[in-house]
């Protein structure tokens, strides 16, 4: 298949370590740039791990899933990020993340810089820019590119909410779940009555044409200046919710970015591919793009707009 996009992804890239289960690749921006190359985009993950067995392990994992791994750099001096992940009765995911590790110090490469040149299209979200280091990283690559996309996917403590707004001032497009987005409303002393009300406001808030709403089984919005959409969410048996909002936004990446797709093409898309994701285990499942299509053409969506 053709590559169609071109995206680079920023920040996170770890060991989700899981209770009596062996250890899976994760982290937010990378399980996004990993749905993406499934759904045929060429995808650059700058991130870094740890001259060690971990580091090295992740890296060979990555390859042999036909990705490239030249974005993830080296670090000698910190070791490969690892995260104690626990799955509670509801099927949803907690982590412990460990701190000083190789991702706090992403220092990107003049490779990195040209592949986002030319691809225009960047992806990050917060916790990737809690150490100084990659946050300066983050806002030179921001400076670089055409069209940001943040996805707030905000991690206690490793948050503060300047650099949050910060973020949102350089994004073009924002995707927050209910709970960052009441964070951010009561950050300007907002108080939330609707949720159309609410997306204007950081709209004109922030100049960001474009926001998500993510909604869990609930579905998505999206808006579009003054366009409001409503998807609902796709019924599957969940095995867990492990990086279902990253599988949701590589859906939406990888038809937004397509030129002449309809806000129906792009929204149907999101939520097919979260639910398909959702009925697997992990956040990375191995799966083909046929098998994804076989799934998204027994979907039914019924669209709406507000």
């Amino acid at each position: 298949m053709e590559n169609k996009i071109n995206v680079a992804c920023f920040g996170e890239v770890l060991w989700d370590i899981f209770p009596g289960k062996e250890k899976r690749i994760g982290g937010a921006p990378f399980n996004v740039a990993y749905h993406l190359f499934k759904m045929g985009a060429s995808v650059r993950m700058i991130s870094s791990v740890g001259n060690d067995e971990l580091g090295k392990e992740l890296v060979t994992k990555v390859k042999g899933w036909g990705m490239t791994a030249d974005g993830i750099s080296i670090a000698n001096r910190h070791p490969t990020s690892t995260v104690i992940a626990e799955i509670d009765e509801n099927n949803d995911a907690h982590y412990t993340i460990s701190e000083n590790v190789a991702w706090d110090y992403i220092m990107p490469g003049q490779e990195d810089k040209e592949f986002l040149e030319n691809a225009g299209v960047l992806v990050f979200g917060s916790l990737g820019a809690r150490s100084k280091v990659s946050e300066n990283a983050l806002f030179e690559l921001i400076e670089n590119s055409r069209f940001n996309v943040f996805d707030i996917n905000l991690r206690k403590p490793y948050y503060n909410i300047d650099l949050i707004n910060q973020l949102l001032q350089k994004a073009h497009l924002g995707k927050f779940n209910k709970a960052e987005m009441l964070i951010v409303l009561e950050s300007f002393g907002k108080k939330y009555t609707r949720e159309t009300d609410a997306v204007k406001f950081l709209q004109d808030k922030f100049d960001m044409k474009e926001v998500i709403i993510s909604k869990g089984s609930k579905g998505a919005l999206y808006a579009v200046e003054d366009n409001f959409y409503l998807c609902p969410a796709v019924t599957v048996t969940v095995k867990d919710t492990v990086g279902s909002g990253d599988s949701f936004l590589a859906g939406f990446l990888s038809k937004r970015l397509e030129p002449g797709a309809t806000a129906h093409d792009i929204m149907s898309q999101a939520v097919t591919l979260g639910a398909f994701i959702t009925s697997k285990e992990g956040a990375c499942p191995e799966y083909t793009l046929d098998e994804f299509e076989s799934f998204r053409r027994k979907q039914n969506i019924v669209f709406s707009t507000i």
